[in-house]
């Protein structure tokens, strides 16, 4: 078991990665914890987690209620948020209670934003059960719900009061799933360290085969990664956004396919940081052999590096409503070299529209 610290002075919380934590849940909560927790999950990862979380909970003396929302992206939405709200009311829910995560990053968000809402505010635990919300969403504090118009446009920043990561629910894990949650994995070397990504190059089968003890290092160094950056920009005002590395296009492509499930997304960011890849060689000066490193590194992961065929202006449409667009303009997460991103808002048209193209 490792635990890692994400240091936002009275605010900091830590990360706790290991194997079977769902069963001793007690043993890894705040010592100011509430005797009350009410868990938001789905149908899905209930059938298959849930009896494990109650357990841990039972033995921690711990009282507790679940909150059941719908499965997938398309169901991060009003209705799922005013649902737990709603719940939270009716089983007289205080500020003190609990409110817990247990799911992918649909969950994560959703719990996150309710939590950061009811009542102003009432403790955040994240248990993440999917690689993707592992190494990512359940670290940081972003909490939102999609609109119909672009994906996590309305949310808070609102952090855990913990992280823990049982790395035995990946089990369960479709393979699918789980290999759309290692784009997010790559995409830590790809923009923030070069070693990772060397490191991912040399153990990318011991990942695809779900080797536990790699499966393992990749959570925990993606976790570190993400804290140290959180820690010293908590607001995405500065180095935070470089973790959006892949995004612009992503969330481009997961908007103009309406969160129906056809598009993954880790699959829509690993097609859009090949695009980012692309677009750096033009606009930065990354060297091509670089670029294609990343390149072939996604593609033997099994992830698509080729969005889905739609019209120019569309994709530009949905670009422009990107949270890093600023005075007008699309700031785009680009690749100087592998493992040192920066942040561009004077890319041309041409260019943009030559990536889109292909």
């Amino acid at each position: 078991m490792q635990t890692l610290q994400v240091a936002l002075g009275e605010r900091s919380y830590p990360i706790h990665v290991g194997d079977g934590l769902l069963g001793s849940i007690g043993q890894w909560l705040p010592a100011t914890k509430s005797a009350r927790a009410i868990i938001v999950t789905n149908p899905t990862v209930a059938s298959h987690h849930l009896t494990a979380l109650h357990g841990g909970l039972t033995r921690a003396g711990i009282s507790h209620d679940t909150v059941l929302v719908p499965d997938g992206e398309a169901h991060k939405d009003w209705r799922a948020l005013n649902t737990i709200h709603s719940r939270l009311i009716e089983l007289g829910a205080e500020r003190s209670t609990m409110l817990m995560a247990l799911g992918g990053g649909v969950v994560g968000d959703l719990a996150g934003f309710a939590a950061a809402t009811y009542q102003r505010g009432m403790p955040l635990v994240q248990l993440p059960t999917t690689l993707l919300a592992q190494v990512d969403s359940s670290v940081g504090g972003k909490t939102a719900i999609n609109h119909p118009l672009g994906k996590n446009m309305i949310g808070a920043f609102y952090q855990p009061c913990v992280v823990v990561i049982d790395t035995s629910t990946l089990s369960t894990l479709p393979q699918r799933q789980y290999v759309a949650g290692l784009a997010e994995v790559l995409k830590y070397g790809a923009a923030c360290d070069v070693s990772m990504f060397s490191w991912l190059e040399s153990s990318l089968e011991l990942l695809l085969a779900r080797d536990a003890q790699t499966v393992a290092r990749s959570i925990a160094q993606s976790c570190r990664i993400k804290a140290a950056i959180v820690a010293g920009d908590e607001r995405e005002t500065g180095a935070r956004a470089m973790l959006n590395f892949g995004h612009t296009f992503g969330h481009a492509i997961e908007a103009a396919t309406d969160y129906d499930g056809s598009w993954l997304h880790g699959e829509a960011v690993a097609a859009g940081m090949v695009m980012a890849g692309e677009l750096s060689v033009r606009v930065t000066g990354l060297q091509s052999g670089e670029n294609l490193r990343l390149r072939e590194l996604i593609k033997r992961a099994g992830l698509p590096i080729q969005g889905p065929r739609l019209e120019t202006e569309h994709y530009l449409t949905l670009m422009a409503r990107d949270k890093k667009v600023q005075e007008g303009a699309i700031r785009f997460v680009l690749l100087e070299a592998l493992g040192k991103a920066c942040l561009r808002s004077d890319v041309s048209m041409e260019d943009i529209v030559a990536v889109l193209a292909g």
